[in-house]
């Protein structure tokens, strides 16, 4: 067995190396995975198919031209030109993409290398998907690994599966609908709630799923913060300038400060291990400096119609750029290919910066 090791000691990888000498017949090495498995909850920014199999959703991406990088140019139900977060993600732990819960139905042998309950359209809050007729709510997501756990207790039995699951990563994104959802023109929260009210109300039950993950055996948590999303194209056309919506940035950051706050709680009530990515600094950043990471175009959506492509979703009908790669936005709310990309790479890898109190590659091996 070969071990191979960072400059400062940690372990990066491990190399199962089995030389089988028969003649000249000698096998290759096998990489083996960061961690057995990734269990993906989350809204639109992470589904890989999950709105497909619901009839009455209105938010699906299962049409061109989502899907124009990805393999064979197909979509998926992906919200991209291409793969998202999600798929990076498990190609940086050396697993294959968590497939979709809901096509798994009915199937005898759930795979053992994750399972992705994403749902666009969905939010912390249960209320948040009704805009979309149709989602699978985080509370939802969170019964739905209940009956993935109960699998793995079958198939691997009480202390198999609970070693699986202590060494597994539970990838949560999500908040970023609900906080849409306050703000909106006409919404009817903002009349039971003030916005802090609300913030506590998100981080209150955010808190309590993440308790149940516990009890059902999550110990490693990456969780994602909501990003500046007052800058995406959707809210960008509604100011004359291009500018962003200071005032939905200002709330993302209350929230975001909240969810810290729980975290630490919930490290210091049950030892329960976390990566915080700070995808909102990350994304200030990149609008600053886009050329640094290797973008021009940070407001205008690739694919869209109208107002900075802002106007009409990404649909058949849609135009869309040629230069995919250049763009921030693909669409109206989500990021391209290359963008997910670039976030992954940071909230696997990067540096206390953005990642608190440590990286994702850093947390699966505590």
């Amino acid at each position: 067995m070969v071990v191979a090791t960072s400059v400062n000691g940690e372990v990066t990888a491990f190399l199962v190396c089995f030389l089988v000498f028969i003649g000249l017949r000698i096998s290759v090495c096998k990489a083996q995975a960061a961690a057995p498995a990734v269990y993906m909850f989350g809204d639109s920014l992470v589904d890989v198919g999950n709105n497909n199999h619901l009839p009455l959703s209105i938010a699906k991406a299962d049409f061109p031209h989502n899907g124009i990088d990805f393999v064979d140019g197909k979509p998926t139900g992906r919200f991209s030109n291409g793969m998202n977060a999600a798929d990076f993600l498990a190609k940086k732990m050396g697993l294959p993409t968590s497939p979709p819960y809901l096509s798994l139905i009915g199937d005898a042998t759930l795979p053992i290398t994750g399972v992705s309950f994403a749902s666009g359209g969905c939010g912390v809050l249960n209320s948040t998907g009704e805009k979309f007729k149709q989602s699978i709510s985080f509370a939802q997501q969170v019964e739905y690994f209940s009956l993935v756990n109960d699998h793995l207790v079958r198939r691997l039995g009480p202390s198999g599966a609970q070693v699986h699951l202590s060494k597994s990563l539970f990838a949560i994104v999500i908040g970023s609908n609900d906080l849409f959802a306050y703000f909106k023109t006409s919404s009817t929260v903002s009349i039971k709630y003030t916005p802090q009210q609300y913030l506590d109300l998100m981080v209150s039950t955010f808190k309590g799923l993440l308790k149940m993950l516990y009890e059902l055996g999550a110990r490693k948590v990456l969780v994602t913060g909501v990003g500046a999303i007052g800058c995406s194209p959707i809210q960008r056309k509604q100011n004359k300038t291009g500018g962003c919506n200071v005032g939905l940035n200002y709330w993302s950051v209350k929230y975001n400060d909240g969810l810290k706050t729980m975290l630490q709680e919930m490290k210091s009530e049950l030892g329960m291990n976390y990566a915080y990515f700070d995808i909102y600094n990350v994304m200030v950043n990149l609008f600053q400096e886009p050329e640094t990471y290797g973008f021009t175009e940070i407001k205008k959506a690739c694919c869209g119609f109208g107002n900075l492509n802002a106007d009409v979703p990404c649909i058949p009908l849609s135009s869309y750029c040629l230069n995919r790669r250049s763009h921030v936005f693909w669409d109206l709310y989500h990021p391209t290919e290359a963008v997910s990309s670039m976030f992954t790479d940071i909230l696997y890898s990067g540096s206390q910066q953005y990642m608190i109190p440590m990286n994702v590659e850093q947390l699966l091996g505590v």
